[in-house]
């Protein structure tokens, strides 16, 4: 991320402690203000399979028939499934998104915006999968942003990405069937309250969060929560919130 970006961050958290309440609407997308113009406009009814490169050229997706309820239902289809090794890039996703993005293992996001993230913006499977997200954007996220379910082996890295008004940027599933120790780094980031925490990890299962050059425009955004999760598909308990030097490492954070 470049300096000029990250000095905007803090310009407009200045801001904020001037303004007040009165500037809070100026942060609701704040994540939107990167997406670029859409070249056009496609109504997606069935997943849009991806192999090899998909460059959409910033022509923004919308769900429509079956993917078009802008639901919040677990379970949902994507508007996009990318093979192991696919490359979905250059894509804006509208609203509805419905569950935006499937990977089913290793894949690149490149340059991919959110303008209203449906039930999960991306959701990352398989074993031994490398998830890379670089560039782009996200808003109004519910509750997840990134869901995490994949098995043993791989990372997933996300750098260069602004989110606002979310409730978890990242999430390493906490109930899944079947659990793994997930590793994730999260780097050169701006995100805009409202928002609930950057990462939850689950530290009984071996998880790591590594934070650097974290920039927080706004209110408070906790930069991870730490879970005890399960296999069992109960609610994981939460047993820790920010760093703790083993399962989340953070260093180059600005921000309130």
């Amino acid at each position: 991320m470049t300096n000029s970006r990250r000095n905007r961050g803090r310009v407009i958290g200045a801001a904020v402690v001037a303004l007040g309440l009165g500037a809070a609407v100026v942060f609701t997308n704040f994540a939107s203000a990167a997406v670029p113009e859409a070249t056009g406009e496609q109504v997606v009814t069935e997943s849009i399979e991806v192999s090899g490169v998909f460059d959409g050229a910033n022509k923004r997706f919308i769900g429509g028939g079956a993917l078009g309820d802008g639901g919040q239902d677990e379970g949902q289809d994507a508007l996009f499934e990318l093979a192991d090794g696919a490359t979905l890039q250059n894509v804006i996703l509208g609203s509805p998104a419905a569950d935006g993005v499937h990977c089913s293992g290793s894949c690149t996001i490149s340059n991919v915006h959110w303008e209203d993230v449906g039930e999960d913006a991306a959701t990352f499977r398989g074993t031994n999968a490398t998830v890379l997200i670089e560039g782009g954007s996200a808003a109004s996220g519910t509750d997840k942003v990134f869901q995490d379910n994949r098995g043993a082996g791989g990372s997933v890295t996300i750098r260069d990405f602004e989110v606002s008004d979310f409730g978890k940027l990242y999430r390493s599933c906490g109930n899944c069937s079947t659990q793994a120790a997930r590793t994730v780094t999260i780097s050169n980031i701006i995100a805009t309250a409202p928002g609930g925490t950057l990462a939850g990890v689950n530290t009984n299962l071996g998880d790591k969060v590594t934070l650097d050059g974290i920039t927080i425009v706004g209110d408070d955004i906790s930069l991870c929560d730490r879970f005890e999760g399960n296999d069992t598909g109960d609610e994981p308990t939460k047993i820790g919130e920010g760093p703790d030097g083993t399962s989340c490492v953070a260093s180059n954070v600005t921000g309130p």
